[in-house]
């Protein structure tokens, strides 16, 4: 599932990989591997898709339905 919606959150912002894969600074034969499933996406780079489309990582992961990010959290990290 969380192949499908990087996908579509990439295509819904007429996106191609080689631009998207220019603000996440990998190769878009890498890219495109994560969109088909062939590799697993590396937690930094969910992250950073995660931040891009303005989404949770859990809504990537099919976790949930809900596209909108969690708020902030109001811990500091020591």
């Amino acid at each position: 599932m969380v192949y499908e919606r990087i996908r579509n959150m990439r295509e819904d912002k007429d996106l191609s990989q080689e631009k998207l894969c220019e603000y996440l600074n990998c190769k878009q034969r890498t890219y495109s591997d994560y969109e088909r499933g062939k590799l697993d996406i590396p937690t930094s780079l969910l992250i950073a898709l995660a931040d891009f489309h303005q989404t949770s990582i859990d809504y990537l992961l099919g976790r949930t339905d809900q596209k909108t990010p969690y708020p902030p959290s109001s811990k500091k990290r020591s």
